[in-house]
């Protein structure tokens, strides 16, 4: 492979015997990626004035400047570099202190297999995106706006004497971008947890109460929605499309009487499936606004014509944070494609195919003027997955759900 095709992965630790051991560790990575290994914070933002990164993974416990001032820099100066954590579990509010910061979080000792295959899989996602500008934005954020009244009623209980850590997890589950925080901060290697979790109810449980008000009242990883009155349908409307997506996509899967992980994955695909059209009306909106008129005048998916305006949809847009985040895959995969399932190579039932034809009956419901969606079923897809029969079964269960 030539030096222009490999990734460059910079490793920052101020331990040289750590960066020994990573060079021994991942000498069989050297023909694919040009990696640097620096001794400290100052040395790594040298090293990145002079040349540009695909990825850094920093220490978090450094003298001088911390692993969280180190990123903050990379954020702010090289907004398309891919930004990893690598902490001990001593460091654990520190670690927290990252989210904004940092898009996946390693614990230490790290093995060559998990970083490795973090590293490969968090580089290969910008085949998502062919929009530069597009990765460089995406790459930056560290959190979304959520809904108002559910952010505030989160907040009132973790203040209460007593809050209670499954009501917290009851109303994170409803809304887009506090779901997708926790479980990006839940399925870090950091928690170590022998599982992926894709329930943000469960994600809750697992961090607890002190956690989620050092994120929520010191940290601020989640705020308030602040719409701009451009590119976006209201608020509302977004989020109430992605909680009946999610909660129909849930019941799709129970009706195949799939495992309880599989469900879970097609409730969080659900509820998350238009994440990217937050990202777009908090970071573009003025473009999102003329994707969504050049929709409505054409009279075309609005999917079709953010591919003229952006080059690319809200589908990817949402898949790729959400991949640079660490979630499961069949979440990413089901965000990714759910417009277009045909696409995606998969022979059985999964997240995919619930989400897909969750979205098409709650858009058919809803009716084409509120997003200028087509809400047709792939039903080509369906009869190549031998599922045509089931799909009146599903849309009597979601009708069921809806009563």
């Amino acid at each position: 492979m030539s030096s222009e095709m490999k990734k460059r992965i910079l490793f920052v630790d101020d331990e040289i015997n750590v960066l020994d051991g990573l060079r021994r560790m991942l000498r069989t990575m050297r023909h694919e990626w040009d990696m640097q290994f620096a001794p400290s914070a100052r040395d790594a933002m040298t090293l990145m004035r002079e040349s540009s990164f695909d990825l850094i993974v920093s220490d978090m416990r450094m003298p001088e400047i911390n692993g969280v001032q180190l990123l903050s820099q990379v954020k702010e100066c090289c907004p398309g570099t891919i930004r990893i954590i690598l902490s001990g579990h001593a460091d654990s509010d520190l670690t927290l202190r990252a989210v904004g910061v940092a898009h996946q979080f390693l614990s230490k000792p790290c093995d060559a297999e998990t970083l490795i295959g973090t590293v490969v899989r968090a580089t290969e996602l910008r085949s998502l995106l062919s929009n530069t500008r597009l990765e460089q934005i995406v790459t930056q954020i560290g959190a979304l706006p959520s809904l108002p009244g559910l952010y505030s009623q989160v907040v009132e209980e973790l203040e209460t004497i007593s809050p209670s850590v499954h009501k917290v997890g009851e109303i994170v589950a409803r809304d887009i971008s506090m779901s997708a925080k926790v479980l990006q901060i839940v399925n870090s290697a950091f928690f170590g947890l022998p599982r992926s979790i894709s329930n943000p109810v469960e994600a809750v449980a697992h961090l607890g109460i002190e956690k989620l008000q050092l994120l929520v009242l010191s940290i601020h990883a989640f705020s308030r929605f602040e719409p701009t009155g451009a590119g976006l349908e209201s608020a509302d409307q977004l989020w109430a499309h992605s909680a009946a997506t999610g909660a129909m996509a849930r019941r799709i899967a129970e009706a195949e009487q799939v495992n309880r992980r599989m469900t879970d994955e097609a409730f969080a695909a659900g509820t998350l499936h238009d994440i990217g059209k937050l990202i777009l009306a908090s970071t573009l909106p003025d473009e999102l606004a003329r994707a969504r008129r050049l929709a409505a005048d054409q009279r075309i998916p609005t999917w079709h014509a953010e591919l003229e305006v952006f080059g690319s949809t809200h589908a990817a847009v949402g898949a790729y944070m959400l991949g640079l985040w660490g979630l499961p895959d069949p979440i990413v995969e089901a965000v990714a494609f759910h417009h277009r399932p045909s696409d995606f190579p998969r022979s059985s039932f999964g997240a995919l195919t619930a989400v897909h034809v969750a979205d098409a009956i709650d858009l058919g419901r809803r009716g084409i003027e509120y997003t200028g969606e087509a809400s047709a079923v792939d039903e080509a897809c369906l009869a190549k997955l031998k599922l045509a029969s089931r799909l009146p079964i599903w849309c009597e269960v979601c009708a069921q759900g809806g009563r």
